[in-house]
C-alpha cells in the first residue's frame, strides 16, 4: 500500500518524467531537489518530478513534498507516493505506473545534476528510435579518506571514463522504454537498463551530475560485492543482453601506470576487490551505507 500526494489530475501531459525512489534519504533528497528545481528549461512543454519514497521510516517524503511549491511555480507537476513497502525495483515500477511522459529520467536521491542536464537528455531523447541517455559523471568528494583513494582509481577504470555507465542517472525514451516491460527484481537495474541497448543506441551527453560513492571500507567492499552480484545475475538471468557489453578492458599495463601513480589508491581500491573475493557474501539486508 502507499499514500500519493500530488496525483496526476490535470490534462496538460509533461514531455519529461524524472522518476527518483528514494529509502530514507530525508537528509540528501533535498539537495537532489535543489539541483532539479534549479534546471534550465526554455520550452513551455512540463516537465514531472516523481518521488517514490520506498519502505521509508524518516522524513523522506515530508522534505520532498516541501518542494511542491518550488516546481508548481515552474509550471512544472509533483506527485511524491509513500509506499509502505521497499525495494527499489518496486519502487521503480509504481513510478512507472503514474508517469505520462515518453521521455523518462530515473535518478537516485543522492545524485545532483547539473544545470543544463534535463534539457540536454530531453533534446536527445527527443527521436522516434530507442535510446538510452546519461550525462557526464563525477564522483563526489568523500568524507573519508579510504573512499577517496578508492575514488581516485574508481574513477580511471575504463568502464567509467569511456562509454555511457549511467550509474546513479540514466534515462531512455519512449521507443526506449518498451524494451521491457515492469522492471524485474534484480540487484542491478542501472546495468540492466543499460545492457538494453546496444553500443550505438547510448548517447552521453555533455552535462554532468554528481554521484557519491558510500563512506568507509567496510561499505565500500559491501557495495563492491553488490555490484559483482548485480553483474553475475544479469548474466544469468539475461544472457541475451550480454550481446550489447561493451565494458573495456582494464588492462594490466594501465593498472600497473595508476599504481606507480598513486599507490595509496591502488592498494585501496585493489584491497576491496580481495577481500570481496576472499570474505563471505554478508547475510545482512542491504542498505547504501552513507
Amino acid at each position: 500500500m502507499y499514500h500519493t500526494s500530488g496525483t496526476p489530475q490535470d490534462t496538460t501531459l509533461p514531455v519529461l518524467s524524472v522518476l527518483i525512489p528514494a529509502s530514507n534519504e530525508e537528509a540528501l533528497i533535498s539537495v537532489c531537489l535543489a539541483s532539479l528545481a534549479k534546471c534550465t528549461w526554455s520550452s513551455d512543454a512540463r516537465v514531472e518530478i516523481i518521488v517514490i519514497s520506498n519502505g521509508s521510516s524518516d522524513r523522506t517524503a515530508d522534505v520532498a513534498n516541501e518542494f511542491r511549491a518550488q516546481f508548481t511555480k515552474r509550471g512544472w507537476a509533483m506527485h511524491v507516493l509513500d509506499r509502505e513497502e521497499g525495494g527499489k525495483l518496486a519502487a521503480l515500477n509504481a513510478g512507472d505506473r503514474i508517469a505520462r511522459a515518453g521521455i523518462r529520467i530515473y535518478l537516485d536521491a543522492d545524485v545532483t545534476v547539473d544545470p543544463a542536464l534535463l534539457e540536454q537528455v530531453y533534446e536527445t531523447l527527443s527521436t522516434h528510435q530507442p535510446r538510452y541517455c546519461s550525462g557526464a559523471l563525477r564522483i563526489a568528494h568523500a568524507k573519508n579518506w579510504v573512499t577517496r583513494a578508492y575514488a581516485r582509481v574508481y574513477s580511471r577504470v575504463p568502464f567509467l571514463t569511456h562509454g555511457v555507465p549511467g550509474a546513479g542517472l540514466f534515462a531512455v525514451n519512449a521507443a526506449g522504454r518498451m524494451r521491457w516491460g515492469e522492471f524485474p527484481k534484480i540487484i542491478s537495474d542501472d546495468t540492466f537498463v543499460r545492457l538494453s541497448f546496444r553500443p550505438d543506441e547510448r548517447v552521453a551527453v555533455d552535462a554532468g551530475y554528481t554521484w557519491p560513492l558510500v563512506e568507509g571500507w567496510s561499505n565500500l567492499v559491501r557495495v563492491r560485492r553488490r555490484q559483482n552480484e548485480g553483474v553475475d545475475e544479469i548474466r544469468d538471468r539475461f544472457p541475451e543482453l550480454l550481446e550489447n557489453d561493451d565494458k573495456p578492458a582494464f588492462p594490466a599495463i594501465q593498472k600497473l601506470k595508476i599504481a606507480l601513480r598513486d599507490p595509496v589508491g591502488f592498494a585501496v581500491y585493489s584491497g576491496v576487490a580481495l577481500a570481496v573475493r576472499l570474505t563471505p557474501k554478508s547475510a545482512t539486508a542491504w542498505s547504501r551505507g552513507r
